[in-house]
């Protein structure tokens, strides 16, 4: 097991990992709309997708992998309204790439944030889309 960690993403705010590979996989820790400074991006559902799926991007390239190696998301959603607003920004991120995916609607979420993402992603076996 290995413990990875990013510059490029908010360091983690409790105590616990940004993601781990294990067995040719690369687990992420939830990301909520932090920049890599540790400020949260003002409280708008398209904002914060963007910085959500930014993190994820740029923690799943530092650790030797990306967004093409997904193969299952889970998305919280403080408010089941944004789904449509998600899943359109969700698409730009993964284009033609449709891994797994569940979308749940959760009461609250750290730091009142309106969407917190993880992935689970295939580490260093290049694009499976290929």
């Amino acid at each position: 097991m290995e413990f990875l960690k990013s510059n490029n993403v908010p360091q983690a705010i409790g105590p616990y990992s940004q993601a781990i590979r294990v067995n040719g996989l690369i687990y992420t820790s939830g990301q909520i709309a932090l920049t890599p400074e540790g400020e949260m991006v003002e409280p708008d559902i398209k904002r914060q997708t963007r910085q959500v799926l930014t993190n994820l991007r740029n923690l799943l390239e530092d650790s030797g992998s990306g967004l093409h190696n997904v193969v299952k998301a889970n998305i919280y959603l403080a408010n089941m309204e944004d789904f449509g607003i998600v899943n359109v920004i969700y698409a730009e991120y993964f284009g033609d790439h449709k891994p797994a995916r569940s979308t749940v609607a959760v009461k609250t979420l750290p730091k009142n944030a309106l969407v917190e993402i993880d992935v689970i992603a295939t580490a260093g076996l290049g694009n499976l889309m290929s």
